[in-house]
């Protein structure tokens, strides 16, 4: 009875409710006491970061089991991390040593590779994330979207079938659908006062090692030089080529030995 419950008080050395309160409360009250044997993780108690750690454990196990009641594949599930409210659909697979923070949605059918962490991020249908990937809170994939190893996403919303396939951060932005990032592109969202949004339109092209200075907006179909520091806006299917152009000094190299006195050596 609740109401039992609610009588308990804190009147002891450690100021701490005592469930086992309930009978002498229920005693004084007239009521039937009688004894039920319960298994001991139900009743555990927590008195230190050992019995924390232990009961915490518990809740892990309890976790893995039902999202594999529900159709969910864990690879090695002793290595799997979830948060309470971690909503994962059917026939998603989570590979080995993954963390689950507060906050995450996993749709039907995505995949989430092995050594990732995702916190406040949801993962739509099909979708594929990692090895090594950290989704960040406000994150958005949508379906059959990629996002690869040692990439980071924070704040940003990816449209279907887009992908950032290695070693990017996408931060404060939005991607498009079949838009691709190259590897080592950043959205450099922060001028060390204020975060700026990058925009990338659907189909856009990001070549690799790509820097796009926010706020920045770059057009649907738009293709992005590799190396490119882009800091205005790129219109749709258009071509913007951000670097320094490549010079080549036939001979140059053999003079400069020549002047210092250096022959090539040749191992």
């Amino acid at each position: 009875m609740l109401s039992l419950v609610e009588a308990i008080g804190n009147e002891n050395a450690k100021r701490e409710y005592y469930l086992t309160d309930a009978v002498a409360i229920a005693r004084a009250r007239n009521l039937s006491v009688t004894v039920r044997e319960a298994p001991e993780e139900e009743v555990m108690g927590i008195n230190d970061r050992v019995q924390l750690a232990e009961a915490e454990a518990e809740l892990q196990k309890r976790m893995r089991r039902a999202a594999m009641e529900s159709e969910v594949t864990l690879v090695a599930p002793q290595t799997v991390f979830f948060s309470a409210d971690t909503k994962l659909g059917k026939d998603v697979v989570v590979e080995p040593n993954v963390v689950f923070g507060p906050g995450v949605v996993v749709k039907d059918g995505a995949t989430i590779r092995a050594f990732s962490h995702l916190e406040g991020a949801e993962v739509g249908e099909g979708a594929s994330v990692g090895p090594y990937a950290r989704l960040r809170p406000g994150t958005k994939l949508g379906a059959k979207t990629k996002i690869g190893n040692f990439v980071e996403v924070k704040a940003a919303t990816f449209g279907d079938g887009a992908k950032a396939n290695h070693l990017s951060y996408v931060g404060d932005a939005s991607v498009g659908a079949n838009a691709n990032i190259g590897a080592g592109t950043i959205t450099c969202n922060y001028d060390g006062y204020d975060k700026h949004k990058t925009e990338i339109g659907e189909g856009a092209f990001i070549g690799s090692n790509s820097a796009l200075v926010a706020p920045v907006k770059i057009g649907k179909g738009a293709y992005v030089g590799t190396g490119s520091v882009v800091t205005e806006d790129v219109p749709a299917d258009a071509l913007v080529i951000a670097r320094g152009r490549q010079a080549v000094k036939e001979g140059w190299a053999a003079e400069a030995r020549k002047r210092r006195g250096k022959a090539t050596k040749q191992d």
